[in-house]
């Protein structure tokens, strides 16, 4: 396969993953809420492995092309992403969280991660728009595996991005309850204001 191909998505997957949006603001909240940001970010991937998967089998196409899927897996994703601002604005982030609350809720964190990625119709929109232009069906890789590399690309991608977004939240913010809660709550604002955007939009459309 062409490196020079792999370098160009890599380069504009990177800024798709650079540009804030509901999963940033998971990923800073996570870094304030608890010890590890490590849960959050495998659940985020976790949702983007789903959609890896589905590109590969060649679904992707088949759900993007349906009005009636797309439309409710909108609903359901902006639904869902507002559900969590509220609980997020409702419990303000709280530094130094126990141990066994950590260890108790970690199943639970990498669910939400996995819900807010795997319900995002942006993501299932950029496998379907982004992918093709850079897989060449005349390669020497068969389309199934430039497809599979590319959803690895960006899974990779996004754990670095995240990781570094939360341990920066929570390490910038350590010494600073009252900013630290500020950016929670706006945190929790954006997954509210991205979600009702998505719904909008959608049923508008």
């Amino acid at each position: 396969m062409d490196m020079t191909t792999v370098a160009a998505f890599l380069a504009v997957d990177l800024l798709l993953v650079l540009t804030p949006g509901a999963d940033w603001a998971y990923a800073i909240s996570a870094g304030l809420r608890d010890r590890s940001v490590v849960p959050a970010v495998a659940g985020l991937i976790a949702g983007y492995a789903g959609y890896t998967v589905l590109a590969v089998a060649g679904l992707v196409v088949i759900v993007a092309s349906s009005a009636t899927i797309l439309t409710a897996l909108t609903v359901a994703g902006a639904a869902y992403l507002m559900w969590l601002g509220l609980a997020v604005l409702s419990r303000p982030a709280v530094l130094g969280a126990s141990t066994e609350s950590m260890a108790s809720s970690r199943g639970r964190i990498m669910l939400k991660g996995a819900g807010i990625s795997g319900l995002n119709p942006k993501a299932l929109l950029l496998y379907f728009s982004l992918f093709p232009q850079f897989i060449d069906p005349a390669g020497g890789w068969p389309v199934a595996a430039q497809t599979g590399l590319f959803g690895t690309l960006h899974m990779v991608a996004c754990a670095v991005v995240y990781l570094v977004v939360g341990v920066l939240a929570r390490t910038v913010l350590k010494t600073r309850p009252s900013a630290a809660r500020a950016v929670t709550r706006v945190s929790g604002a954006m997954m509210i204001v991205i979600g009702g955007f998505l719904l909008v939009e959608r049923l508008a459309g």
